[in-house]
């Protein structure tokens, strides 16, 4: 290589990850808006169906890991075929109905938190790799101690897998595009849920989780939904304008 080739490397080294960031970010953001579209028509779901799984269980991750830290018992989390699930807890929480209702408020803002912490992390590569092999294994962890249905046993520990193998065999570039873009569904996964989250019932003889929170505070449920979705939006907006702030 001549030297004007060896003095015009480092500047490569320098500019080649920004172009990158930025085609990331526009990609990311169009897939973000492709997922909205997709859960809206007919059989979009099956394109997104293991994103959909994930979310369910960042959901019900939710409610069952705020039990714990107020106080209460995690029993089981079930997942089911249709992208539905369940997460049991018993016993007092701490707070009494500001517990019960953030307990509620968990399950809708799982996926969001969840969602902003993994784009956050793929500001490095060791961040985001890291990221990959924790969640990968807590998926495994949490099917040995709460998934208790039979298709959850086995879709729950086979995403982990999946996120595993990418986090030990995937370049880094992969590893933190998946990264990023595993955050962008879970924090969008909100908007595939706007009905429940205006919603009174979540089924014969059931509260939604907005009208488990109105029960403990009050407000009315389309108050609580209407505050959940747009503090989804929030969380996606300022994590991802974080992770591509200039480093």
């Amino acid at each position: 290589m001549s030297n004007f080739g060896k003095d015009f490397e480092p500047l490569l080294a320098k500019e080649a990850p920004q172009a990158i960031d930025r085609m990331g970010f526009t990609w990311l953001i169009a897939a973000a808006a492709a997922t909205i579209v997709l859960w809206q028509v007919p059989r979009g779901d099956y394109i997104l169906y293991p994103f959909s799984i994930l979310a369910t269980w960042f959901h019900e991750m939710g409610h069952g890991i705020t039990a714990l830290l107020l106080g209460g018992n995690f029993q089981q989390l079930q997942v089911f075929p249709d992208g539905s699930g369940v997460a049991y807890h018993s016993g007092a929480l701490y707070l009494g109905p500001i517990g019960r209702a953030l307990v509620a408020a968990a399950g809708p803002m799982g996926p969001p938190i969840a969602g902003a912490a993994l784009i956050l992390a793929s500001r490095t590569f060791k961040t985001a790799n890291l990221s990959l092999k924790i969640l990968g294994g807590f998926l495994l962890l949490s099917t040995a101690i709460w998934v208790r249905s039979l298709f959850g046993i086995v879709a729950i520990p086979l995403l982990g897998l999946i996120i595993l193998g990418i986090a030990l065999k995937a370049p880094h570039w992969v590893q933190g595009f998946v990264i990023q873009f595993l955050g962008v569904q879970a924090c969008v996964s909100t908007y595939h849920q706007l009905n429940y989250l205006f919603s009174a019932s979540a089924g014969p003889g059931l509260l939604s989780d907005s009208a488990q929170i109105q029960q403990q505070l009050l407000l009315p449920y389309w108050f609580w939904g209407g505050l959940m979705a747009i503090a989804s939006l929030v969380i996606l907006v300022q994590s991802l304008r974080i992770a591509y702030r200039s480093r």
